[in-house]
């Protein structure tokens, strides 16, 4: 990836916490957390390898992405909101009555979003669904997913895994948001999924790992999952719990609360900055 190209993300994915932050505060309520560990991730996805247009959100032929752990509901509504397929101006209205934008997504009210998600577990289920009528239809769209840590405590994780195996399904990704953290705790000791990458070696996965905020190797193993014949690959990405915002960072408290109107100004003026970093370097 060019040094261009890379900044213009890191400057899309700083606009996107400054969105986390301002739908979450706006509520009073929220997962910020668990949203600003995935930003890069979907900021890659959806602004360079997903083919996407917001003005024909419904196209057959189109890439198709799964928030499995729906609680990050704030990351998704940032993204579409700067990805063109709802208002920017919706988003203070997240987890409103008679808001679209609910706690969980809801695939029937939020252009672009692709299945209503929020019990953990299941989107892994969907997105096979979603990877096995792409084959069955002779169709070669891609089927992204993202997964949290603490839901891949689930069985039917396992299940699924074992189902994307078995049907060979090459045409899906799962990244897995691996920061360590879920709301009681640390996941090694609340109840532990460890070691990720053997498990889902075992199930017949191909699997990478990488560092979930750096762009060059989301890129890098996006592409290699291109090439995998045969089987699925997950994406194991390394991640911060509250990523950007100084006092969130690693934090198990915040993968509920909301930041009330002093903690959000501070973390929109450190965002800010970051920003103003970014721009003076071109």
């Amino acid at each position: 990836m060019d040094k261009a190209k890379e900044l213009e993300l890191k400057k899309i994915a700083t606009e996107i916490r400054k969105s986390i932050i301002i739908q979450t505060a706006s509520a009073g309520s929220g997962h910020p957390g668990g949203s600003l560990s995935g930003v890069e991730i979907l900021t890659y996805l959806y602004f360079v390898e997903m083919n996407i247009d917001h003005k024909n959100p419904q196209d057959p032929n189109r890439d198709r992405f799964v928030l499995s752990k729906g609680h990050a509901s704030p990351l998704l509504y940032a993204v579409l909101a700067e990805r063109g397929f709802i208002s920017k101006d919706e988003l203070t209205g997240f987890r409103q009555i008679y808001s679209n934008l609910q706690g969980h997504p809801d695939m029937k009210k939020v252009p672009g979003v692709e299945m209503s998600t929020g019990s953990l577990g299941q989107g892994l289920s969907v997105a096979n669904g979603m990877a096995l009528a792409a084959k069955l239809d002779g169709k070669d769209y891609r089927v992204y997913v993202l997964l949290g840590d603490g839901e891949i405590q689930e069985g039917q994780i396992w299940e699924a895994a074992m189902t994307a195996a078995h049907y060979k399904l090459d045409n899906l990704t799962a990244f897995l948001d691996h920061n360590g953290l879920q709301i009681d705790g640390k996941i090694t000791e609340v109840m532990s999924p460890e070691p990720v990458d053997e498990k889902f070696k075992a199930f017949g996965w191909h699997v990478i790992k990488i560092d979930g905020h750096d762009f060059n190797q989301i890129e890098k193993a996006v592409n290699e999952a291109k090439t995998i014949k045969g089987k699925p690959t997950i994406i194991i990405a390394e991640t911060v719990k509250g990523k950007g915002v100084s006092f969130m960072e690693n934090e198990v408290g915040w993968h509920g609360t909301a930041p009330n109107k002093e903690q959000a100004q501070k973390a929109l003026e450190e965002l800010q900055k970051q920003l103003e970093m970014l721009e003076v370097q071109g």
